[in-house]
């Protein structure tokens, strides 16, 4: 099989190589974050926004030098990996990861940041093509929100518990509940309920990332004369909505079909699917 590169602090090694440490303190504390993004057309999707928000939370989070990580600097590093691996002309998954380099318990004895790109052909299966996500809500531990929890970080119990649950039951995607019980997210998306000619998402005090194509469907809506409410979303709604549907930076818009007994439409997902497949990053600085 051909070697598979990755990219760790600029340096193209093979992705088998030992590049973690027991001293780690992403592989210790989880002190990092992530951005996984869609490379295609020669391009990373919507790549100003996911700029922003990395850089964002570099900055909360202390990490010295955030402007490192800036257009520029993602294109041209994911643009070699890509050429390395052979995937020019391919859809491809892209992964970011941004740690805090060196030692130290708790605290940290510096905060200088470590990285490392991963790239992955996006291949769809069957199951991708299927009509809509049969959805489940996952209940046995709940979300916990703070002034963090909108920040893509390295911990994911939470994400991993929930994982298994879809897992076991063979399900296409799972909602995750906060520690109030509404509505957080789903598993590696933001959940958007349609009810009563309304588009409900959890507000980020809710608990949920700060999803960049949570962002951009907001303006297509917006855009589209569609009401866009933030709000603390009771699981009950899902029993009464119209529709449901979940986004990431992926997979875009993704139609929920069933929950339980309950059926939905996608006539308000498949508008703003449609829209999504001609909308820009210009059109959002309009």
């Amino acid at each position: 099989m051909p070697v598979h590169y990755i990219n760790h602090n600029g340096t193209l090694v093979p992705q088998e190589t030992n590049i973690i440490t027991a001293d780690s303190r992403a592989f210790r504390y989880g002190d990092g974050l992530f951005e996984t993004m869609l490379y295609q057309n020669g391009e990373i999707r919507f790549l100003p926004f996911h700029v922003e928000r990395l850089q964002s939370s570099m900055e909360r989070l202390h990490f010295d030098n955030p402007q490192k990580f800036d257009e520029y600097f993602i294109k041209i590093a994911t643009d070699e990996l890509i050429r390395k691996n052979n995937m020019i002309g391919q859809r491809v998954r892209v992964r970011l990861i941004v740690y805090r380099d060196g030692g130290g318990l708790y605290a940290p004895i510096s905060n200088k940041a470590g990285f490392i790109i991963q790239v992955d052909r996006i291949i769809t299966s069957l199951k991708d093509k299927k009509i809509g996500l049969i959805v489940g809500l996952y209940e046995e531990y709940k979300k916990s929100y703070s002034d963090l929890s909108d920040i893509k970080s390295n911990n994911a119990l939470i994400y991993v518990m929930a994982g298994l649950y879809k897992q076991k039951f063979d399900f296409d995607d799972v909602l995750i509940i906060n520690q109030e019980g509404y509505l957080c997210e789903g598993l590696s998306s933001n959940v958007f309920v349609y009810y009563e000619k309304t588009l409900y998402t959890p507000a980020l005090n809710q608990g949920c990332i700060n999803g960049v194509m949570r962002r951009v469907v907001m303006d297509i809506a917006e855009a589209e004369g569609i009401p866009v409410v933030e709000a603390q979303i009771n699981p009950a709604i899902m029993k009464k909505a119209d529709e449901i549907f979940c986004t990431n930076a992926i997979q875009g818009i993704q139609w929920v079909m069933g929950y339980k007994q309950k059926r939905y439409f996608n006539k308000i997902s498949r508008v703003l699917q449609e829209r999504l497949k001609t909308w820009s990053y210009e059109e959002e600085e309009d």
